[in-house]
């Protein structure tokens, strides 16, 4: 119409407008472990409940039991009612558990994966869900080139014009460079890379993907990351639990393969990455890998390493065995508990900036965080009593618990005297939004439905994270018994001496 103003919204996307996935089967192997039961069939209900998923959508579990489909149904109905995040609703539970099915079978039996797929053809007919197959592989990394050979031969894993395959692998991949590789070889002998998700679940928590938000759409902190105003940066996952029922899978892992090597070295290249030229899979993940290739080892891994093993103590009021008391530990296990390394990143924005990973199991509080904490004042016109109780300024993103952000900075007590201390301003995601945030394994198992990977990394992640730890696990290897650290307390001494040698010290959460 002539004269007609244009409306610069009439074309763009309408945020409100939530990713909803397509017709799809979800099959999930390791449906009666702890991660399904707790974590992902409640999250699959989340998803419903929240409707992002679609009349056509199917659930298939795969494990040894002899159950019928009905009795897997109740399985998952009562993970949900125990575990969900959302309220339990019956009508949607009702149109979820209409497409819940169950294949009985050994890993290794050809006639179970034939079931298997016969059962997926059938919920293609009955749900109309369009030949569109997840495999989820919530097993011990040894199990899965079992299954993915069994996908292959029952041809489960064959794309079709019409209908996509994609494989989702729990970590951890691999337990060392070779094994990664050795791993990635048997995947991609029958999925191509783009249908191979591998999760991290700590991706898809709502801090760690603010975390680009946060430094690329704000002028007020992006200026301020890097090596000029940095002094170093600290990275924890903390937890006050024990090995608990997790002793088999735990004992000869150790705490820096289990968590340093995934989460801690992926929150170090979020943070120290460049901005990149889009939000796409690619571009995010060629911005990580630049930040991994350029990390350095300390000289000496004496000094620029800790670790330890937990002993016995108190643990929030009650008193706690130490790891080689807990059962299915052998008395004589030199598997740490606890890491921590000193990493630098060789590149223009952070050289001389070290980064300072830890991470362990009956510390003194179950906390995930980033702090950057940044340089002095470079003059102070302040006497020493008036800031005595002054740190050094500092950026922490929490992760978990209770997701958010902290600014801690120096303010004039008030009164008539000059005298400085700190405070921070928070900001919770509870407070500022309405809608509580998903779990983190809603977001990914959408993500893995949709096909949209950015919060997966691919290969090239993996195999350089192995590169920067095994150098580290090497040397343990040969020093014998780890240093023992009192249960409740925040480790040995030997991570306190790593920082004091530096002239710092840890946070304390």
């Amino acid at each position: 119409m002539p004269g007609a103003v244009p409306n610069p919204l009439r074309n763009t996307l309408d945020r409100r407008l939530p990713r909803i996935a397509g017709p799809s089967v979800l099959v999930l192997f390791g449906v009666t472990g702890d991660l399904a039961r707790k974590k992902l069939l409640p999250a699959i209900y989340d998803l419903a409940n929240r409707g992002l998923l679609p009349p056509g959508f199917g659930l298939v579990g795969f494990a040894r039991r002899e159950w019928e489909h009905e009795d897997f149904a109740q399985v998952a109905h009562d993970a949900v009612r125990e575990h969900a995040r959302t309220p339990f609703r019956e009508d949607v539970w009702r149109q979820l558990s209409e497409g819940v099915r169950f294949v009985p079978g050994e890993l290794d039996d050809d006639a179970a994966f034939d079931r298997l797929a016969a059962t997926v053809r059938d919920l293609d007919a009955q749900r109309g869900t369009g030949g569109n197959y997840a495999f989820y592989l919530s097993l011990p990394p040894k199990l899965f080139p079992t299954v993915v050979k069994q996908l292959k031969r029952s041809g489960l894993a064959e794309s079709t014009e019409d209908g996509w395959r994609r494989v989702v692998i729990e970590k951890p991949f691999g337990h060392d460079l070779e094994s990664a590789q050795e791993l990635n070889a048997v995947v991609d002998e029958v999925f191509p890379p783009q249908s191979v998700f591998r999760i991290d679940h700590y991706l898809g928590k709502e801090t760690v993907q603010n975390t680009m938000a946060l430094r690329f759409a704000n002028t007020l902190f992006e200026p301020l990351w890097n090596r000029s105003y940095v002094d170093h940066v600290q990275i924890t996952m903390a937890e006050d639990i024990g090995v608990g029922g997790r002793a088999g899978y735990y004992d000869g892992i150790g705490a820096a393969r289990d968590v340093i090597q995934n989460h801690l070295l992926q929150l170090l290249a979020l943070v120290a990455m460049e901005e990149p030229v889009s939000f796409n899979a690619d571009a995010i993940r060629a911005e990580k890998e630049k930040v991994l290739s350029a990390v350095r080892l300390p000289s000496d891994l004496a000094t620029g390493t800790a670790r330890g093993q937990y002993a016995a103590g108190w643990q929030g009021g009650a008193e706690v065995v130490g790891y080689l008391e807990e059962d299915g530990i052998p008395a004589d296990s030199d598997t740490e508990t606890y890491a921590a390394v000193k990493l630098e990143v060789n590149t223009r924005r952070w050289a001389g900036v070290p980064f300072y990973l830890r991470t362990g199991k009956r510390l003194g509080r179950r906390v995930t965080e980033v702090a950057l904490v940044f340089q002095r004042a470079p003059h102070q016109v302040f006497s020493q009593t008036e800031t005595e109780e002054l740190g050094q300024n500092a950026l922490v993103l929490r992760i978990q618990p209770n997701e958010g952000v902290t600014l801690r900075f120096g303010s004039k007590v008030p009164g008539a005297a000059m005298e400085v201390r700190d405070v921070s301003m928070d900001f919770t995601y509870a407070q500022s939004f309405t809608e509580s945030s998903p779990e983190a394994y809603e977001r990914l198992i959408l993500d893995v439905l949709i096909g949209d990977p950015p919060l997966f990394p691919r290969q090239e992640e993996v195999e350089l994270s192995w590169r920067i730890l095994d150098p580290i696990e090497e040397f343990w290897a040969k020093q014998g018994q780890p240093e023992q650290y009192e249960s409740g307390g925040w480790g040995p001494q030997s991570a306190h001496d790593l920082l004091a040698r530096d002239g710092r010290q840890w946070r304390r959460p």
